[in-house]
């Protein structure tokens, strides 16, 4: 290998010429977009439609803006803003890895407890969307309702203090007040997340927090701002030493690499108050109907994510990869996706829901891609409870079956006792833990103490067909293990 090259904006020329690179002028480039939540998969997604875009000579005055509300993001905005905010993307394709350089962000806000810096800056009327990736646990949601936890103390304090908010949603507000009095008009509100009708949920968090303070100012925002529905789909690994020593095998040393897969899929409702890129050049779908995508990717991929790292956690398998190489565990997969999750799921245009868990099984299964079981079994309340439930709902709403689904929460009430069946322990692993070890240890002696949890399982803990299964599930993990458990739901006769 050659020398390394520090990436920066003065180094694009020196990068192996198999590697590309902006080929724009970047300091050129004018903002009209800030993204909230800025880590690997928006520069593996959003912003490499926009680069993609910037490529072809488009798009030129919609360069990103970074920020952040935790202090936690400041070590990213440290390593992005001394490599000019430019990121090396790594393709992990099974025939073979490649990489590129992209540029379409162009800074980085400074990440301030009062979000002074961030609210200036989405004051400006050069910003038209405000986009966002805060994780699906962190829009401050009563999961009963769907509306807006007033009750929390973060949306207390924004209430009450609106001029120094600590949340995303309220430095939103913030904003849009200080636009509305000085007559720049309103921005898009652009959630990447994946929730079911993510943009309605960005909605009534917006709106509603701004009602606490500012009714005026809530209807002025339901009117003039608008909050386009989204699908995102790519899997992207969590950055570590392995993905930083393969950036350099490319020749270059970047400090926030990021790693994705050959797949990429953006379908996003077409309705921006503010005006946007044409991302459909770059391959993003702009529809009126963004829910039957939504459905088919959370049902599919996000709960197929939820069924297997479990399992893989407990048997200390590290990686998807290594589940989907593990007999038990992928036949494991298959039988709840085919038999428990696809009849609930509409087919949209070109692919049914049968050939999309072809799709994803194949897709889980790559083993270039090192996407760790903990990181997808993050925050499993908030995934559980969104990815899950709705196909537990439809199944006993319609007879279906849903062992397997039984089991997978089960599974999960197990690994929440923090120990794997090779004795090594697991660490905390959600923002709930200290909750759902309780619970976990709960289940013990009585298995429907785990269903009790109301805000993530809500109705379901009184349906005696799921929490049957489930007590006979934790019983069998309890008393034989996993693979035990595991093998005779696969032996199982369908129907």
């Amino acid at each position: 290998m050659d020398e390394l090259i520090q990436l920066s904006q003065g180094t694009l020329g020196e990068i192996p010429a198999t590697v590309p690179v902006p080929r724009y002028d970047r300091k050129a480039l004018r903002p009209g977009i800030v993204h909230i939540g800025l880590g690997n998969f928006h520069r593996a997604h959003q912003a490499w439609y926009t680069h993609r875009l910037m490529q072809m000579g488009l798009a030129q005055d919609w360069a990103i803006i970074g920020a952040g509300v935790r202090q936690g993001d400041s070590a990213m905005r440290d390593k992005l803003l001394a490599q000019d905010c430019l990121t090396t993307l790594i393709e992990l394709d099974p025939a073979g890895k490649s990489a590129e350089v992209t540029g379409a962000m162009v800074d980085f806000l400074p990440v301030q407890q009062d979000n002074a810096a961030l609210i200036a800056r989405m004051a400006q009327p050069d910003i038209r969307i405000v986009s966002l990736t805060v994780t699906e646990g962190g829009y401050y949601m009563v999961p009963e309702t769907g509306g807006l936890d007033t009750g929390h103390e973060d949306i207390r304090h924004d209430a009450r203090h609106p001029a120094s908010p600590r949340t995303a949603f309220g430095a939103m507000v913030a904003a849009l007040r200080l636009r509305r009095a000085q007559g720049t008009g309103p921005f898009t509100c652009l959630s990447c997340d994946n929730l079911q009708g993510n943009g309605d949920i960005l909605r009534r968090v917006v709106v509603g927090l701004a009602r606490l303070s500012d009714p005026g100012l809530a209807d002025w925002v339901e009117a003039q701002c608008s909050f386009p529905n989204s699908m995102v789909d790519c899997i992207v690994p969590s950055t570590g030493p392995r993905e930083i020593a393969l950036v350099r095998s490319f020749g270059i040393i970047d400090a926030a690499p990021v790693t994705h897969e050959k797949y990429r899929q953006w379908v996003i409702e077409d309705d921006f108050c503010a005006g946007r890129p044409d991302w459909g050049q770059a391959g993003a779908v702009f529809t009126c109907n963004v829910h039957p995508y939504e459905t088919m990717k959370i049902r599919i991929l996000n709960g197929g994510h939820q069924v297997i790292c479990g399992a893989g956690e407990l048997l200390g398998l590290d990686t998807i990869a290594a589940t989907m190489a593990h007999d038990a565990i992928r036949a494991m997969f298959r039988k709840v996706a085919c038999e428990e999750i696809a009849p609930h799921v509409p087919a949209v245009p070109g692919i049914s829901a049968l050939d999309y868990i072809d799709l994803i099984e194949a897709r889980f299964a790559n083993p270039d891609i090192h996407d760790t079981t903990r990181r997808v079994a993050f925050d499993g309340a908030s995934r559980h409870a969104g990815f899950l439930l709705p196909s537990i709902r439809d199944g006993l709403a319609k007879g279906a079956p849903v062992q397997g689904l039984a089991l997978v929460s089960a599974l999960w009430a197990r690994y929440c006792l923090g120990q794997r069946e090779n004795g090594t322990r697991i660490e905390a692993n959600d923002p709930l833990w200290p909750v759902l070890q309780t619970a976990a240890a709960a289940a013990h002696v009585h298995p429907a103490a785990w269903l009790e949890q109301v805000p993530i399982y809500h109705d379901v803990k009184d349906a005696p067909q799921f929490a049957e299964a489930f007590g006979r599930w934790y019983a069998l993990l309890e008393s034989r293990g996993v693979n035990a458990a595991i093998g005779d739901y696969v032996g199982q006769q369908a129907g």
